[in-house]
């Protein structure tokens, strides 16, 4: 252990549990990290929770602060704590005759499942194993947990691969035809720890430490190390879980669920985490430890007799196998989950018959389990509606939106597993989570298959489409993991055969190579060999009542980005209230009218121009019809033309030589045309409100289009729509007033011609920001505002989104930006943007309406932050309106 120079201090670093009491609570998380907070407040509820100490986040923060060293004062209050535990647990650190063992853990504030590591057995040497072997008549259990502690330790903190322990474990096996590690004698355990001894001291030259006390420090060390390990750097990066945050360490008395067949130990939910039913789910394992239920290694069993009897096993349940235990172990689970009032996860071990309660916390969910469990525990009383709606993460709806198989659809099944995770994926088979991240980088599509799922696998997973694995329960690595990541698992498939080496999956004589495609159902467990096709999920049921209380709480509306019908027949399903950026220029590219638009742009004369925008006049007119129909009555914001003209003409020689003959012109005019049309910077160069004032033609048939529409879907439907005309690219109100002037005469000119005059609006989209801070002036003519924050961005910070990707990865992992702006909204500058453009804009016209049609429009951050803004609405991309409908209800709850 390194003590640093830090001044001595009062500061408390350590606080105790156990015994039916402790110095933490539940609300400490900060201080003592989710697991710490969550023991202490068990031993406070009386539970029988093994005692023991946390060492805070605020050591962890020390520890890399002070260059790894400790702050002054830890050791003297570590001691302290471990003679209390000694008390209460009526056992002696160290003591050869009667050994306390403990186990080290982390435990950061949020849940980081596999992400840290773990030592169980510590303070077991070549004595104190005599000494458990007499306390407890059992030698076989006494040396292979001294064998457990020596592979685990020896791998966490000393570098010795775990997998050269389970080389010689799996030979030694191989060799006597034993199946199972209950099969070892004690004396043959014996033989296999000095072989693991020897191979300790031939990888770091030297021997296994048999101090107690350096084995201690040791292990609170290196799980302050992997606080910054690959994997649980990887995982923070995926959760948004800030560095500085730091872990807590939990040293705890040991329990053994590995003396015998009366002891057991388990995990488990107080309701399904896969569909949210309240029932209880989870699996145990007889005569193991805690790491043999999640490794995947045995196969686990279930703790009811009904999920037994779902599940076809022959293996007994926990309800069966020790009635007594079970029924103490569901009244810790309803008491926990009232005292909470939400779903726990929790681990239990049973020594000898003697229930023990090792963690709780709050457990992950599929976003469909959340929704079920939110909407019962409101109806049950445990939770109101807004807590219940405040209970659900918005972005984890995107699991809800996931295909599944479709039933009418041919599938050839190879084999069954567990069903871990719901939701449906094909994908090519890859056998190694860095192959997954590098061809899922190539817009790949991949399913990652393994034996089991190690936390190093992080990555690989994250990329995959799903997951399949041909060990491992419900509980494993790979099901949690997947259900956080709202990804399709299959876990336990033990009917496949993986072979790493020659890459392939073989199965009832199906050999499958690494490349091929094949499907899993993580709602059913099934494995299909080839694609098979999925549809649309249903929104309804839980969720079509959560997202009506999220309705009735939210005070922004919701509207979509979308020009086809398509999108917007999509975006109204989805609850769109109205579309929010139509963008006209999408419509051109069509193979149909692309030739008009090009005809239109090589026009060298103005009466050329107007007779190629009069091919397009029917067709936009058309466009605008379908969305006017599908989003009846509700209101739709069409951007003016905004991209610069050369997007829509051919570059390569080839092309352009098509492209002439297309249109029965000379290659050589296209030609200068196209090098007439180039631009530096096109981003800031003549496009949005410049190019129509350029060619005030091209503002002119747009307009005739949306009015004519609207005109005709008015008669026709007698639902009036509401068109929303946007003039993109503003930076000053003389620019707005040529367009508008001309938007203006054009809408007077068809309510002449057909007799019926159209509510109508014309604004401006905020994109620049010199139009952000002249907007008092541009909204004394701007009927609304409607804020671009993905060209508002580029312009505020100066970077290219198209050309970002080089860097932005590297600004984010340096901290240099907490987030990468174009995905979640810069508050602090582009915000700040947003904020004085609408408070500006309000005070020259009270009630003018603002809204943000970036991609930040779905971003449940950046809509809290356009909530305390107070804009009108928000617009998305229409598969995450329902997440922008829930984030939009929280903000407004958060207010309150």
């Amino acid at each position: 252990m390194g003590n640093s120079d830090m001044a001595a201090s009062a500061q408390k670093f350590v606080y105790a549990f156990g015994g039916g009491s402790a110095e933490g609570r539940a609300d400490m998380k900060a201080l003592l990290g989710g697991k710490g907070a969550n023991l202490a407040e068990m031993a406070n509820l009386g539970l029988p929770v093994p005692p023991g100490f946390t060492i805070s986040t605020e050591v962890c923060t020390a520890y890399y602060a002070n260059e790894k060293n400790y702050p002054e004062g830890l050791d003297a209050q570590m001691s302290e704590a471990l003679r209390q535990v000694e008390t209460v647990a009526g056992a002696r650190f160290g003591e050869a005759s009667n050994p306390l063992l403990v186990s080290v853990r982390s435990g950061a504030r949020a849940s980081m499942p596999g992400m840290m590591d773990t030592v169980l057995n510590l303070g077991l040497n070549d004595q104190t194993v005599e000494g458990l072997a007499q306390r407890s008549g059992d030698r076989r259990f006494a040396f292979d947990s001294y064998r457990r502690f020596i592979s685990m330790y020896s791998d966490v903190v000393l570098g010795v691969d775990h997998a050269d322990f389970e080389d010689i474990l799996g030979g030694f096996k191989d060799e006597r035809s034993y199946a199972l590690d209950t099969d070892i004698t004690a004396e043959e355990w014996q033989g296999l720890i000095a072989r693991y001894k020897a191979l300790v001291e031939n990888e770091t030259g030297d021997a296994f430490p048999q101090d107690p006390h350096e084995q201690l420090w040791g292990a609170i060390s290196a799980v302050f190390k992997s606080w910054n390990g690959a994997r649980a750097i990887t995982y923070r990066k995926l959760n948004s879980i800030p560095e500085d945050w730091g872990t807590a360490v939990n040293v705890q008395a040991m329990v053994f669920g590995n003396m015998g067949d009366t002891s057991a130990t388990g995990v488990a939910f107080t309701r399904n985490p896969s569909t949210g039913i309240k029932e209880l789910y989870g699996e145990f394992l007889v005569n193991a430890q805690g790491e043999d239920v999640v490794a995947g290694i045995r196969t686990p069993q279930n703790i009811t007799e009904r999920a037994r009897i779902e599940a076809a096993s022959d293996a007994p349940s926990l309800e069966a196998l020790m009635p007594e235990t079970f029924a103490e172990l569901s009244r810790t689970f309803d008491l926990l989950e009232r005292h909470y009032r939400d779903m726990q996860d929790m681990e239990f071990t049973i020594q000898e018959g003697k229930l023990w309660m090792l963690q709780t916390r709050i457990g992950k969910r599929t976003a469909k389990a959340a929704l079920r469990i939110a909407v019962d525990m409101a109806a049950e009383g445990l939770i109101g509606r807004e807590e219940a709606v405040l209970r659900i993460d918005p972005a984890s709806l995107d699991q809800l939106l996931h295909p599944t198989l479709d039933p009418e659809a041919k599938r050839e099944v190879i084999a069954t597993g567990l069903p871990a995770s719901p939701g449906a994926a094909s994908g090519e088979i890859v056998f190694d989570a860095d192959e997954a991240e590098r061809l899922k980088a190539l817009n790949r599509r991949v399913i990652l298959v393994r034996i089991e799922t190690s936390p190093e696998d992080i990555h690989g997973m994250h990329a995959a489409e799903g997951i399949l694995t041909t060990r491992g329960g419900m509980t494993s690595h790979a099901a949690v993991v997947a259900r956080g990541m709202g990804k399709p698992c299959v876990s336990g498939a033990g009917s496949l055969r993986i072979d790493y080496q020659a890459g392939t999956l073989s199965v009832m004589g199906v050999l499958l190579k690494k490349g091929e495609t094949i499907t899993i159902d993580g709602s059913s467990g099934q494995v299909m060999r080839g694609e098979v096709a999925t549809i649309k999920p249903e929104l309804s049921g839980d969720f079509a009542l959560l997202m009506t209380w999220a309705d009735s709480f939210r005070r922004m509306g919701v509207r979509a980005n979308a020009e086809t019908p398509l999108d917007a027949r999509t975006a109204r399903e989805f609850g769109a209230e109205g579309i929010g950026l139509c963008r006209t220029e999408h419509m051109f590219f069509d193979s149909e009218r692309i030739v008009a638009v090009r005809e239109m742009i090589i026009a060298d004369k103005l009466d050329a121009r107007r007779a190629a925008l009069a091919k397009l006049l029917p067709m936009q007119r058309n466009d605008f019809i379908a969305l006017f129909e599908i989003m009846a009555g509700l209101p739709v914001t069409i951007r003016l033309l905004d991209p610069p003209l050369h997007e829509f003409l051919p570059q390569a020689d080839h092309e352009i030589e098509e492209v002439a003959e297309q249109m029965n012109a000379n290659p050589d005019t296209l030609r200068a045309r196209i090098a007439e049309l180039k631009e530096f910077n096109p981003m800031l160069g003549h496009r949005g409100v410049r190019l129509l004032i350029s060619y005030p033609e091209i503002a002119e048939m747009q307009a005739r289009a949306i009015f004519e529409a609207a005109t005709e879907v008015a008669r026709r439907t007698g639902q009036a729509p509401i068109p929303e005309v946007m003039v993109p690219l503003v930076a000053s109100r003389a620019e707005f007033d040529v367009v508008k002037e001309r938007v203006l005469a054009i809408a007077s000119q068809v309510a002449e011609e057909t007799g019926l005059v159209i509510d109508y609006s014309v604004g401006t989209m905020i994109e620049l920001p010199r139009a952000a801070l002249r907007a008092a002036e541009i909204a004394e003519s701007a009927d609304f505002f409607s804020f671009g924050t993905n060209d508002l961005t580029q312009t505020t910070f100066g970077i290219s989104r198209d050309d970002a990707a080089r860097f932005i990865g590297e600004y984010t992992s340096k901290g240099v930006f907490k987030m990468d702006p174009f995905i979640s909204l810069d508050i602090e500058g582009v915000g700040e943007l947003v904020r004085i453009g609408t408070e500006r804009g309000r005070q020259t016209k009270p009630g003018l309406k603002t809204g943000i049609c970036g991609e930040h429009g779905g971003d449940p951050a950046s809509i809290a932050f356009c909530e305390t803004v107070n804009l009108d609405y928000v617009s998305c991309s229409p598969f995450r309106v329902p997440i922008a409908r829930l984030a939009a209800a929280q903000a407004s709850l958060s207010k309150i």
